[in-house]
């Protein structure tokens, strides 16, 4: 099965149209949202077309396909106006015969990491760095920011197909890729 991730659309209804249209075009079977949904963070400029509450309906058209997490931008607030949960630190998956611990990275992340068995995968936004590698026994993935990626990278998000996870920019390139 094929699931996308995304994280950090930081409010910017231009990335969240890119982003839902990514997600109808790969037929994945759910759209997992690793937090900063809708506001920028005082640490960020604002994203390009800067519209939360057209990223609010946007997200909402999705809701029954949509898994969230809380990111540190996002507020008890932010859960009353969104029609899917969001304001959980992390959530356990089990996509594909493995075990995911989706969170958005700043309460768990490389160096603080969560209980982890081995082939266990760690997936987290917040650095806005697109990662897939091994790390020890387990895997770090990372798809990056869909809005504001730093260090040069692109606007990106992952796609789990069955074992292989693949990192994506908004013109089909390949940023990265690994075999869970």
């Amino acid at each position: 099965m094929k699931y996308m991730f995304a994280s950090d659309i930081h409010g910017s209804a231009y990335y969240c149209e890119m982003t839902l249209d990514a997600f109808g075009q790969s037929k994945a079977e759910r759209l997992i949202l690793l937090g900063d949904l809708l506001y920028h963070g005082p640490r960020n400029d604002l994203p390009k077309d800067y519209a939360p509450k057209k990223v609010i309906a946007m997200l909402n058209q999705h809701r029954d396909r949509i898994l969230a997490v809380r990111g540190n931008c996002d507020s008890e607030v932010d859960q009353m106006v969104l029609d899917f949960p969001m304001m959980a630190d992390y959530g356990l998956l089990a996509l594909n015969g493995k075990t995911i611990y989706a969170t958005h990275g700043h309460v768990y992340n490389e160096e603080r990491r969560p209980p982890m068995c081995p082939g266990d995968v760690l997936i987290h936004g917040h650095t806005h760095l697109p990662v897939a590698r091994a790390m020890g026994d387990c895997y770090l993935l990372n798809p990056g920011s869909v809005s504001l990626p730093k260090e040069g990278n692109p606007n990106s998000y992952g796609m789990l197909d069955n074992r292989v996870f693949t990192i994506w920019d908004f013109e089909g390139n390949k940023v990265n890729e690994i075999e869970l």
